[in-house]
């Protein structure tokens, strides 16, 4: 039979600095080789188990960054939910006051702000401070909750204290159930004595929550600066139509930016975006399409046929009759493409005219998806 693996509760499910955990006694440096550990970064390690998505890239990067450090940009719209925003092996994006500098780090991207930005926040009571957590009224961004074996400070509060960071718009940082009880830490009787650091095990009923972040108006508004615009806008797309942020939230964010390098930017993206979008290959294709000179077309457009039924193809120019569907894998699916067939055939009997884009003319034919479409166009009366 293979060993039992050497995994010490206080280390299962967390991310953690290995040479802390040799420190304190938990395991060796021929343990941090084994089959329980993955090695993330330098020094960083994380129980074997744990997912490979970009909150446990998010989580690794954390512990080798200043305190404060706040995850932004596309990394914190992932960690809002906006799956595609990016994945396991793409960049973080963190952030920091302008007075602090961090060491480059392959994988990282760091990102500065005015410190004004920092220094909104919650009010915290005078001289609390989370257990191992940083001082009250600081940032946070490592220790325990940032899911490491930050040290005990001294004269740490023996009382359940939930310390906030705040996001770069000034307005507090997006915290659930989950994340508070992350962030609150009582003396616990099951923490061995030799241990006073070391973070508990998960409970299995409150998850990790997940790393400090920027909050989704302020993670939009660094996205729409530091990203390609076609992908901001996919990246955007999905935090509106999770109801992570709203059209208003965003043209606030602008206007509050507005002076901020990249304020432009962040606007021209904004009057991009559509929230009705149901794919980010949708919202790509609906930009690459206007950015090749076509007029703008709607998303998820209401279509009643003479059925009754009411139809809404991915993209449509309701002036001219023209629709175009994107065919993404969920069409492979038979069922679901019998009844999408079903309503194009009958979208085409009310007078419409309907072309399907997939994945691999999106990516390879494009030139040639954009000639057919603007010829369909003209020839139901749009004049270039």
């Amino acid at each position: 039979m293979p060993p039992h693996p050497h995994r010490p509760q206080q280390l299962a499910g967390q991310v953690f600095r290995g040479s802390d955990a040799v420190r304190r006694g938990l395991l060796s440096r021929h343990h941090l080789r084994g089959a329980s550990w993955v090695r993330l970064r330098q020094d960083v390690y994380a129980d074997a188990r744990l997912d490979r998505d970009h909150a446990l890239a998010c989580r690794a990067v954390l512990l080798r960054m200043p305190p404060g450090t706040l995850i932004a940009g596309p990394s914190a719209a992932y960690l809002h939910g906006v799956e595609h925003a990016a994945d396991f092996t793409d960049d973080v994006h963190v952030l920091l006051p302008a007075t602090i500098r961090a060491d480059s780090q392959p994988g990282v991207r760091v990102h500065h702000a005015p410190i004004a930005d920092f220094s909104r926040g919650l009010p915290v009571p005078a001289g609390a401070a989370t257990a191992g957590g940083p001082r009250a009224g600081a940032p946070v961004g490592r220790g325990p909750e940032a899911g490491g074996l930050g040290p005990a400070r001294s004269g740490a509060s023996p009382t359940a204290t939930t310390l906030l960071s705040t996001d770069v718009g000034g307005a507090p940082l997006a915290v659930g159930p989950s994340d508070k009880a992350t962030l609150t830490r009582t003396p616990d009787p099951r923490r061995p004595s030799g241990l006073a650091g070391a973070p508990l095990p998960p409970e299995p009923t409150r998850p990790p929550g997940p790393p400090p972040r920027t909050g989704p108006a302020a993670c939009a508004w660094e996205t729409a600066v530091w990203s390609d615009p076609v992908r901001a806008v996919g990246i955007v797309d999905g935090l509106l139509r999770i109801g992570a942020v709203s059209r208003s939230g965003l043209a606030a964010e602008a206007a509050r930016n507005a002076g901020r390098p990249g304020g432009r930017r962040a606007s021209w993206v904004f009057g991009l975006t559509d929230g009705c979008a149901q794919s980010p290959p949708e919202s790509h294709l609906r930009v690459r399409l206007m950015f090749a000179g076509l007029p703008r077309p709607v998303a998820q457009h209401p279509i009643r046929v003479s059925t009754g039924l009411l139809l809404h193809p991915d993209l449509a120019w309701p002036d001219f009759r023209v629709a175009v569907e994107y065919d993404g894998q969920w069409h492979a699916d038979p069922d679901r493409m019998h009844l999408d067939r079903r309503g194009l055939n009958q979208l085409v009997e009310a007078g419409w005219l309907v072309l399907h884009v997939t994945g691999r003319r999106l990516r390879q034919e494009f030139p040639a998806l954009v000639r057919e479409i603007r010829a369909a166009l003209v020839a139901r009366g749009w004049r270039p």
